[in-house]
């Protein structure tokens, strides 16, 4: 046994799965465990999730973001397994954070399988009482995308941080980021997307890393160009490639607290400065300053308490080093792990929230359209079926510059991990038969895999970076026009809409991506296997979600959501009955 999965079975969640051992990622093909494709695909999706070549830690069941797992334990994996083989079309599953907790007949057009994960009672919607409950074995952490199922690597959040960062770049220089120095850290399953956004928009990128095997992971993967031995290295290197106008990534083994001090102790300032730590999660997600990985480990087992106050510290100094570098004349924005929200709830700064979080800065124009993160998963695990579908799309939109030039960097410069897949931003917009921009795309999808041109069912989902399915008041939903920016309404019918609109896997979850307490949100999963029957729930379910964005923000008072409702005939009713 390895020292991970000996450490796995100390954590309680047991010795990893036999099947799992077996599998190491998706079973691939056309021939199937299930009786269907959409309980198949179900499958398909935990198992990708759970591929060390997707997973952060497998042998723990942690897919990213500190503690986010697919499932509970290795029991509980074993039997969500037996479960989906057994499931029938008529029949839906139920998944309480990670364990299969019952099977009822429902009908057809239902979801094969319902998820909660990490959700608890406003009173006790915090850290203390989640970890009391974690140690118990009856709750686990499911994130955004490792507990509904629906992550695919870096792969897909790279098309996120390219669209912010591009947008960045439109806002701040008229242009891209050719010539200009991003500072960040973490290169972690989500933020190990940040070098190749930057390189894609022509900017050069310094990440700070503590794990040298994420570093060694994004270099071997093509997300990173170079590891530097020193920071005075990577700076040097930095400005040569800026001064150049080339695209240049390069990290640096160290704390990002320690690296944005050290840049200032240098007069150095970066052009934009960010970061996608795990912050949200001080205990099991950060790395606090003047540890290894593995000092700080040990320190984690030993004495959790020290190891929090610690965390906190190392935050602190990192919001005064970027609010130091915004002083200087960096542009500065928080990606969404709470790092400010951590630093004012626990160390009392106000000030913490001095610069902006990347959705109100970059991002709430594009979500007030519905438009957002649409992904989709070859489930024969062959890349050729992706490439259809990226001429689909271009055929599809032939008109839209920055779509088509985006399948054109991603088929370039993305590479696969696990199941082949792909996302491009796609939003409501419908057309003159009334089918939005995911509906049309989907749907010819879905025609392709009929035809025979793809050799097996598509699956489509999303992250939950989305326009009407978060609340999340650090992150999503910061500074509200109309000051909503806590109301968890909006999540829970998002996830009951799209039930309603056939959707195969709805998930409902809290706190992904900033932490227990400070967000909701939900997630859905439509299986395009050739069916009418997929061709009417894609239909509806890709109308309901990018309209949950619409309606969300046009109730909120954003013009652009009032006229993407006016133009696309989305029915908003206490405005339509003025």
């Amino acid at each position: 046994m390895s020292e991970q999965e000996s450490a796995a079975t100390e954590s309680g969640i047991g010795e990893p799965s036999e099947q799992w051992r077996e599998y190491q990622g998706a079973p691939t093909g056309t021939e199937i465990e299930c009786k269907g494709w959409r309980q198949e695909a179900a499958l398909r999706m935990l198992n990708n999730n759970l591929d060390p070549e997707v997973a952060e830690k497998p042998e723990d069941l942690v897919v990213y973001g500190g503690t986010g797992r697919a499932a509970r334990s290795w029991d509980a994996y074993d039997a969500i397994l037996a479960e989906l083989r057994d499931l029938d079309d008529e029949e839906t599953l139920l998944v309480q954070s990670g364990k299969p907790v019952g099977r009822f007949a429902t009908h057809e057009r239902a979801p094969r399988v319902l998820i909660a994960n990490s959700n608890l009672v406003g009173k006790w919607d915090d850290w203390e009482h989640f970890h009391e409950l974690e140690a118990e074995g009856k709750i686990m952490y499911g994130q955004m995308t490792a507990g509904s199922w629906a992550y695919i690597g870096t792969q897909g959040i790279i098309q996120g941080t390219y669209e912010t960062l591009a947008e960045l770049g439109r806002q701040e220089y008229d242009s891209n980021l050719e010539g200009k120095i991003v500072a960040t850290g973490g290169l972690g399953g989500m933020s190990g997307a940040q070098p190749l956004a930057v390189t894609m928009n022509r900017g050069v990128c310094i990440a700070a890393e503590v794990d040298a095997r994420r570093i060694e992971r994004r270099l071997d993967t093509d997300y990173l160009m170079e590891r530097a031995d020193s920071l005075d290295e990577a700076l040097d290197n930095a400005e040569e490639a800026a001064e150049a106008g080339e695209p240049y990534s390069v990290a640096v083994e160290m704390n990002v607290a320690d690296m944005l001090e050290a840049m200032l102790e240098r007069g150095f300032v970066p052009d934009v400065v960010t970061d996608q730590t795990s912050a949200h999660d001080e205990l099991g997600g950060y790395y606090p300053s003047g540890y290894s990985v593995a000092e700080a480990d040990e320190l984690r087992e030993s004495d959790p308490e020290r190891y929090r106050e610690e965390s906190l510290d190392t935050m602190e100094r990192h919001v005064d080093a970027i609010l130091e570098l915004q002083e200087r004349g960096a542009v500065a924005f928080e990606y969404g792990n709470n790092l400010r929200g951590q630093v004012e709830d626990h160390r009392g700064r106000e000030d913490a929230f001095d610069f902006p979080g990347f959705v109100p800065a970059y991002i709430r124009p594009m979500f007030c359209r519905g438009r957002g993160p649409f992904r989709w998963a070859a489930l024969s695990g062959d890349p050729a079926d992706i490439h259809r579908t990226d001429e689909a799309v271009t055929e599809r939109f032939p008109d839209n510059e920055s779509l088509n030039r985006w399948i054109e960097l991603a088929q370039e410069q993305v590479s696969f991990q696990g199941l082949p897949s792909r996302v491009c931003w796609l939003g409501y917009e419908n057309d003159e038969n009334g089918l939005t921009e995911r509906a049309r795309f989907a749907l010819r999808i879905n025609e392709l895999v009929a035809d025979g041109e793809i050799s097996a069912p598509i699956v489509v989902t999303r992250d939950h970076l989305d326009a009407g399915s978060v609340a999340s008041p650090h992150r999503e939903t910061e500074a509200m026009r109309d000051g909503t920016d806590a109301v968890a309404d909006w999540p829970i019918l998002n996830a009951l809409l799209n039930c309603a609109a056939g959707a195969d896997i709805v998930s409902v979850h809290d706190g992904g991506g900033v932490g227990i307490g400070n967000a909701l949100h939900a997630n859905n999963h439509v299986v395009l296997d050739g069916s009418d029957l997929a061709a009417e729930k894609a239909r509806r379910v890709f109308t309901t979600d990018p309209g949950m964005g619409v309606i969300r923000h046009a109730d909120a008072g954003y013009d652009e959501a009032i006229d993407e409702a006016d133009q696309s005939d989305v029915a908003v009713p206490m405005r339509d009955r003025r």
